[in-house]
């Protein structure tokens, strides 16, 4: 543990302005609060604060910044208050403490649910200030350090894979990769433990057979650039044990498989000797196709810098180069901590690399104001946390960065929200194809857009992106509402009218005030997502019609085209499955032509059953809920529906293709086949087939039953 003298010497090396009284007036208020609290390793509690406040101090941090790691745990685990903390040291640094403080004293349903929301809130303190995420990963990093000492197995595993998920990834995206592969190599010790100590165990026998190879290596790379007018710098190692056994599950290969165990780094002196260090590299060496990237013209998020390339160099082994300069490395190795901006607010709003590095946070914040929930939230972070990452181009050459496996989807989303919301389809390097389509690196693409079309639900299984999933449900939740607002708009004049009374929205608004509603589409909502009764507002606008005649049973049905309310039909039952006001209740296949009745049910909007359902039976004492339907099919040829068909065939040659030759004769449409049951003389099948309506269906089910192979056929 670092001594109070030791820990301000540490600050004043690379700080000498550095308020040294308030480092030691936080030094001594820490050990004083945590008192004789103990860490499960029966340490002093305050041994903790202070080893972050000493990871900070490598970082070369400012001094709010060490401070706030000495008091990063005072508010949540000591009697100090966010006003205790202001008072004695100042708002900045009571802001960064308050930001690292984790929500632990109120009661959440799950853990789940607690983890996501702490995380919500600690995202939003850090995109007001990136110390914040600093000093969090410095205390992640100490915690994990420590990990073995905690006594349950389960809970060092949730926090071991909580890094992984979470935190080391941060770091990465920060650029702070000594971090990053810190903390996925401690939090790999707890996950896998088998797998690390086989990969050890691999290691240290390749270690023994092939003596010092990295030092072997780096000497010949260093005697290559003798004679040239090169300043260079080579430095190599090998990488951690989870680094590798990611590279061999990503790439389903064995660890003699993987070219680069050992990592080498050339530095030189400016950015055009880069270019000038790779020729001489190459022109001696080979390199292997595939395994180059210039992240120099071409940055990745995080700020990151280097030339990358992979040689069959030295002994014949097969070695990963990068190339950069000094600047590069500190950057690459410390990432924004490198960047010292965090010390110049001024300089964060001109700063390139700064807005460049920040930009995915930015999305982050963004999908947090929209989310719905806090777990929606952390697995829309995870998504956007966890991306290698590709480069695709617009049409008009802008660049623009997505995770591998991102697809055209994604891209129109990256471009703008409502280029995603309004695409149709996508032209990738001049070819049209699916915007389901992953795409590679240096792809050109071309987004095809109608200003008619909108999201749907399927869009949410083409995007990778936490963006993109995000805008998608944004944009369904916002077409629920205005289908709930529609169809409670209707069902409250449908009840107005058969109590015979006025439905203008001046009287409605009457039950604004005592149902709590603010405006009227609120309140139209609450009544088409079943949440509110139409009664109920009638009751509440006409009070005497508590004591008047009894009520009709109401009709909800669209009105004349005239009308704006028939923007929408009631019933679209062309994909009425993905409606959200209304839609077919699940395994029902009713068809025009059947009777059918809606039934309100509450947060789902109206549920429609065929009148023939078994179960609308556990409905029969509630007659407020039920509400009539009616079919809008606006043309004969317009709309298709799916009609399920039980069929018993024989089982005999060529029946199948009897069966299926006879629906296509009567202008129906396999799409969906499920052989339930097979023996020797028969099978059972069930057959979705596409129809007009009742009659369509009717004829195609009459003319099947006079097919000697068919057996028995009836409706689902």
């Amino acid at each position: 543990m670092l001594r109070q003298y030791e820990l301000v010497d540490k600050v004043l090396a690379y700080d000498p302005v550095a308020d040294e009284a308030l480092i030691n007036r936080a030094y001594v208020y820490a050990t004083k609060m945590h008192g004789n609290q103990l860490r499960h390793s029966g340490d002093p509690y305050f041994s903790h604060p202070i080893e972050v406040a000493g990871i900070l101090t490598d970082l070369r941090l400012d001094a709010a910044t060490i401070i706030t790691g000495l008091l990063h745990d005072t508010i949540e685990d000591t009697e100090a208050t966010p006003e205790d903390i202001a008072s004695l040291f100042g708002g900045e640094i009571a802001g960064l403490v308050d930001g690292v403080t984790k929500l632990s004293q109120l009661e959440w349903d799950s853990e789940d649910a607690k983890q996501a929301e702490n995380f919500r809130k600690f995202l939003l303190a850090m995109s007001n200030d990136i110390r914040v995420l600093l000093v969090k990963l410095a205390d992640r990093l100490h915690n994990m350090r420590t990990l073995h000492h905690v006594p349950k197995e389960a809970k060092r595993r949730r926090i071991a894979q909580e890094t992984l998920d979470i935190y080391a990834p941060l770091a990465g995206r920060m650029g702070m990769h000594e971090f990053r592969e810190e903390l996925e190599d401690l939090s790999f010790q707890v996950i896998n433990v088998e797998a690390r100590q086989a990969i050890e165990v691999r290691l240290e026998d390749f270690r023994s057979e092939s003596g010092d190879v990295i030092e072997r290596i780096r000497s010949q790379i260093l005697s290559l650039f003798e004679g040239t007018d090169l300043d260079i710098e080579v430095r190599g190692r090998q990488k951690r044990p989870y680094s590798i056994w990611r590279k061999m599950q990503s790439r389903s290969a064995s660890l003699e498989q993987l070219s680069d165990i050992f990592a080498f780094r050339v530095l030189v002196a400016d950015e055009a000797d880069c270019y000038r260090a790779l020729g001489v590299l190459h022109r001696r060496w080979p390199s292997v196709p595939g395994r180059f990237k210039d992240y120099i013209s071409t940055p990745k998020n995080n700020g990151y810098r280097s030339i990358h390339t992979t040689i069959v160099g030295p002994e014949q082994k097969r070695v990963e180069i990068q190339i950069r300069t000094q600047n590069m490395h500190d950057v690459a190795e410390y990432g924004i901590a490198a960047h010292w901006i965090y010390k110049n607010p001024d300089a964060q709003k001109s700063d390139d690399a700064y807005v460049d590095t920040f930009g995915w946070l930015r999305q982050l914040v963004e999908m947090l104001e929209h989310g719905s929930s806090a777990e929606e939230f952390l697995e829309h972070s995870k998504l956007q946390l966890f991306s290698d990452q590709v480069f695709c181009f617009t049409p008009k050459g802008m660049l623009i960065n997505l995770p591998r496996g991102a697809t055209a989807l994604d891209f129109a989303y990256a471009v703008h929200t409502k280029v995603g919301d309004t695409c149709v389809g996508c032209k990738i390097n001049g070819r049209h194809l699916p915007l389901r389509t992953p795409l590679a690196n240096g792809d050109e693409v071309e987004i095809v857009r109608s200003k008619a079309q909108r999201p749907v639900p399927i869009w949410e299984g083409y995007v990778v992106t936490g963006k993109a999933r995000s805008a998608i449900r944004r944009a369904l939740r916002q077409e629920q509402l205005e289908e709930f607002t529609l169809l409670g708009r209707q069902m409250v004049r449908s009840i107005f009218e058969a109590a015979e009374k006025d439905a203008a929205d001046g009287i409605v608004e009457r039950a604004l005030g005592s149902l709590g509603y603010a405006d009227l589409d609120e309140l139209f909502g609450a009544v088409g997502e079943g949440l509110l009764s139409a009664h109920e507002i009638l009751e509440h606008v006409y009070p005497a019609s508590k004591k008047g005649k009894p009520r009709k049973k109401a009709k909800v049905r669209s009105v004349d085209d005239a009308d704006p309310l028939n923007a929408k039909p009631l019933v679209r039952l062309r994909g009425v499955e993905r409606g959200h006001a209304i839609r077919f209740a699940k395994n029902t296949f009713p068809l025009p032509g059947d009777r059918i009745v809606g039934i309100i049910t509450p947060g789902e909007g109206v549920i429609v059953y065929p009148i023939s359902s078994p179960k609308l039976e556990a409905f029969d004492g509630e007659t407020d809920r039920w509400v009539d339907v009616a079919w809008e099919v606006p043309g004969a040829d317009a709309e298709t529906f799916t009609s399920r068909l039980s069929i018993r065939a024989s089982n005999e040659v060529g029946a199948l293709g009897s069966i299926s030759t006879l629906i296509a004769d009567y202008d129906g449409n396999i799409n969906n086949m499920t052989l339930a049951q097979r023996d020797v003389d028969f099978y059972d099948m069930e057959v979705d087939v596409d129809v007009r309506d009742l009659k369509h269906a009717t004829r195609i089910i009459n003319a099947l039953k006079g097919l000697s192979v068919v057996n028995a056929i009836s409706r689902v």
